[in-house]
Order: C-alpha cells, then sequence, then structure tokens
C-alpha cells in the first residue's frame, strides 16, 4: 500500500469558495458527493475504491447500496436519476470493476439520464504498466460520457465532482466518469470547496432567438402536412402539458420515440402513437412518405431529414426553457 502524503493549498481571497478542515482525498469526494445534495450511492467495494468506501461508512447523509454486481448498480444509478431528475451515483472499483459498469454509462448516455460514474484506479505510478486490475476506463468510456474526468492532483477534487454534476444535469443529460487513483484517496490536504463552477466554452442553456422563433412559425404556415415527432426531452424537460396546449392550438398530429412514449395521451385524436419497428405502422408511413413539414422534439432525425423542412427542438430538464438547431 503506498503511503499518504499530506500537501497543504492556499484557499483564495474569493468569497466564491469554502475552506474545509485537513482530510484525505476519499473523505473530500464523500463530503462532495454531500454538498451536491447525494442521498444514495450504488457501490461495489473493490481494492482501489475501499478508501471511498471507509469514507462512506462515516457519511449520516449518504446512504450506500451494495448491488449484486457493478452493472446492477450502474442501471439502478440510471433509475435514480430517471425517478428524480437529479444525477444518480453509481461507483466500482479499477479493472474489471470498472469495465462492468460501461453498459449502464452507455444506456444513460444513449437515453440522456443524469449519471456520475465513479471509478477506483491503481496508484498514479503504477498507470500503464499493466498493473494488477488496471484497465483505461478513461478512454474505453470516451465514446459514451458527456465528459471524463482522471484526477491526478487532490486540490483538484472538490472543483471536479463541482463540474461533473453540472454537466451531467446541464443542458441534454448524460453520464459523466470520475477516474480517482488511490494515492489521491489517501493523500491529504486541506480542502477549498467552491461554491459556483464557471466551464469555458460549455452553455448548456441555450435559447430559442425572436429571430429563430419567427422562423419556426413561418414553416409551420407554409408545411402543407406537419407532423410533431417527439422524444423523451418532453418528459425530462417536463413540459408534456405545454404540448398537449401547442398540438390543440395547431392541430398537428404527433408521433413518438420509444423514448417519448406517455409524452402525449395516445388516446387523443391527433395521436399517430409510438412509430418505428415496434410501433404504429401508420405512424412510420407519415414520416415516410406524407408529411412535408415537422417539428422536432426528437435527436432522431436523420432518417427523415432529406428533401423536408424540420426544426429540431431540445428541452431543457426542470426548466421549460427551449433551443432551437
Amino acid at each position: 500500500m503506498s503511503k499518504t502524503t499530506e500537501t497543504k493549498k492556499k484557499a483564495p481571497a474569493a468569497k466564491s469558495v469554502e475552506l474545509g478542515p485537513t482530510m484525505s482525498g476519499s473523505e473530500i469526494l464523500v463530503a462532495c458527493l454531500e454538498r451536491e445534495g447525494v442521498d444514495t450511492i450504488f457501490a461495489y467495494p473493490g481494492g482501489a475504491s475501499m478508501e471511498i468506501h471507509q469514507a462512506l461508512t462515516r457519511s449520516k447523509k449518504i446512504r450506500t447500496i451494495l448491488p449484486r454486481h457493478e452493472q446492477g448498480g450502474a442501471f439502478a444509478a440510471g433509475g435514480y436519476g430517471r425517478a428524480t431528475g437529479r444525477a444518480g451515483v453509481c461507483m466500482a472499483t479499477s479493472g474489471p470493476g470498472a469495465t462492468n459498469l460501461v453498459s449502464g454509462i452507455a444506456d444513460a448516455y444513449m437515453d440522456s439520464v443524469p449519471l456520475i460514474a465513479i471509478t477506483g484506479q491503481v496508484p498514479q505510478a503504477m498507470i500503464g504498466k499493466g498493473a494488477f486490475q488496471e484497465t483505461d476506463i478513461y478512454g474505453m468510456t470516451l465514446p459514451v460520457v458527456k465528459h471524463s474526468y482522471l484526477i491526478t492532483d487532490i486540490n483538484d477534487i472538490p472543483r471536479i465532482v463541482k463540474e461533473a454534476f453540472y454537466i451531467a444535469q446541464a443542458g441534454r443529460p448524460g453520464p459523466v466518469l470520475i477516474d480517482i487513483p488511490k494515492n489521491v484517496q489517501q493523500a491529504r490536504t486541506q480542502p477549498v470547496f467552491p461554491k459556483e463552477v464557471h466551464l469555458r466554452g460549455y452553455r448548456a442553456d441555450k435559447r430559442a432567438s425572436e429571430l429563430e422563433l419567427n422562423e419556426i412559425i413561418g414553416l409551420i404556415e407554409k408545411s402543407e402536412r406537419p407532423v410533431l415527432y417527439c422524444g423523451g426531452g418532453i418528459i425530462t424537460g417536463n413540459a408534456s402539458e405545454e404540448l398537449r396546449r401547442f398540438v390543440e392550438a395547431t392541430k398537428i398530429p404527433v408521433t413518438t420515440t420509444l423514448m417519448g412514449c406517455g409524452a402525449f395521451p395516445e388516446t387523443h385524436e391527433l395521436s399517430l402513437r409510438w412509430l418505428g419497428m415496434h410501433g404504429a405502422a401508420f405512424a412510420t408511413e407519415t414520416l415516410d412518405m406524407g408529411a412535408t413539414g415537422r417539428i422536432v422534439f426528437s435527436r432522431s432525425v436523420l432518417r427523415w431529414a432529406c428533401d423536408r423542412s424540420f426544426v429540431r427542438t431540445r428541452l431543457v430538464p426542470g426548466t421549460r426553457k427551449e433551443g432551437t438547431q
């Protein structure tokens, strides 16, 4: 086991941070989770994550649920995110423990579910040297996460956790990976907890301008057979009532993706129900042949984008704000 090290870092003078007592990296991580309002973590223990599990036993705010398999923990955290709208948190050890999380992480990415996946990692000195249970989980998950972090400095833990939760929950939700080596978990320092997040170049709250909205209205007026194609963003954005009012005002028929089921009542006279190979054939045929213009509340538009006018709208979860593409 590597020796623990102790480092100290001067706190910035800004009022947007808070200085905490000296503690280990694993304790700082747990304190950061508590500050983000985490009340449940689905965690399967292992050698590279044991320090964090020990810190969790001392938490009075976080309940640790032990799954029977890391994949079950990842899907349980995803279910927590779907049900609450807040980021679900799962944790596993390095190597096979981390790789067992991949299916749950990919599921959260495909379905736009806020998820924080924490993985233990071998000590920094052993990374890239074929150490026992060492796997490049950072590189392995790059295609299926919104962002990834490999923590190399204990003083970065508060900032990284704050950013991770913001990225996972802002804009289109999705999974964020935090990989933390064991020596960083064991090191000690006096943490500086930020109260705000500043991410250069990341604008999660994109709104349609008046010009864009007028252009959309013009497209609707010109279209001969418009169709609303709705996905899961209506549900996560809590915009079902707004959609229904829009449909009843414009008399435009509605079809949904699998993720959009429940966004609009299928008993409504303007509902085309769910489309696709498992849905209603007439809904699919409407988009394949009939519709000459559509307003899309889904990201699955490529098949019907050619030679047709379409508007793609993203709903920000919990805010009922729109952004157009």
